[in-house]
C-alpha cells in the first residue's frame, strides 16, 4: 500500500516544478553523469550519456551541454474590438550576437516564479510590461525552444485587452521594472499587419511568430469567444 504523505509531497513536488538539476528517468535514455559546470542564476550541465537508437542498439557515449531554464509561458494579448494586437520592443544581447538587430518585437512572456501556473506567469508579466490586464485567456500550446541544448518550455496563451483610444502611431508607454533595468516599449498594431509580418518571416522571435501564425487561423473562432466577455 502506498503511503498518502508521500504520494501527496510527489503530486506538490511536480505542481512547484521546483528548480532541479535531476534528469527524469527514462527507459531509453542512460545517464552516465551529470556535472554543473555553471552555477549562475540558470545552472549549466555537462551531461554524459547514452540513448537507444532507432535500430534498438544504445548509442556511444555522448556529451552535451545543457542549460537549465525551466518553465516560461507567453502570451498573445489580443482586443477583438479594436482588432489589434499588443506586442513589445525590448534589446536582446543575444539578437546582437548573432549578428540581428538586437531590439526585437515580441509578446509579453517570462519565467515562472516557483510553483507559478501559465496563467499566473502571463498575469503578472502583462502588468509589469506591458501595464495592461489580459483577460480571460485561452491557452494555444507548449513549446521546446532550443530542444538542442536548453530545457526551457514555454506555453502559449492568448489574453484578451481592451485597448484605449489609440495614438496614430499605436505606441502605448515605455514599461518595465526598474529593479531590472527593463525597457520595454509597447506597441498595438494591426492583427493583419502583424500576421503579415509573421507569415513573411519578418519577426525572428519565434514565439511571436507561433503566436501570429495561430491567431491567423483562429481570430474568428476566437472574436466569437469573447464577443460576450
Amino acid at each position: 500500500m502506498s503511503c498518502p504523505g508521500v504520494a501527496h509531497l510527489a503530486v506538490f513536488l511536480y505542481r512547484c516544478r521546483m528548480p532541479s538539476t535531476a534528469i527524469p528517468p527514462h527507459g531509453d535514455v542512460q545517464i552516465d553523469s551529470v556535472e554543473t559546470v555553471w552555477s549562475g542564476r540558470f545552472p549549466l550541465q555537462r551531461v554524459k550519456f547514452r540513448n537507444r537508437r532507432f535500430d534498438g542498439a544504445m548509442s556511444g557515449e555522448r556529451t552535451w551541454e545543457l542549460w537549465r531554464r525551466g518553465r516560461a509561458a507567453a502570451v498573445v494579448p489580443y482586443d477583438p474590438v479594436t482588432d489589434h494586437v499588443v506586442m513589445i520592443e525590448q534589446f536582446r544581447l543575444p539578437a546582437l550576437a548573432a549578428g540581428l538587430e538586437p531590439v526585437l518585437l515580441e509578446f509579453c512572456a517570462g519565467l515562472a516564479d516557483g510553483d507559478e501556473s501559465p496563467e499566473e506567469v502571463v498575469t503578472r508579466e502583462s502588468q509589469e510590461e506591458m501595464g495592461l490586464s489580459v483577460a480571460p485567456l485561452e491557452r494555444i500550446g507548449g513549446f521546446l525552444l532550443t530542444p538542442g541544448g536548453c530545457d526551457e518550455y514555454c506555453y502559449l496563451l492568448a489574453g484578451l485587452v481592451r485597448l484605449p483610444d489609440l495614438p496614430p502611431d499605436g505606441r502605448l508607454g515605455v514599461h518595465g521594472l526598474a529593479s531590472e533595468n527593463e525597457d520595454i516599449a509597447v506597441r498595438a498594431i494591426p492583427a493583419d499587419i502583424a500576421i503579415a509580418d509573421a507569415v513573411a518571416g519578418r519577426i525572428p522571435n519565434s514565439v511571436a511568430t507561433i503566436g501570429l501564425l495561430w491567431l491567423a487561423a483562429r481570430r474568428e473562432w476566437l472574436r466569437d469567444r469573447w464577443s460576450t466577455a
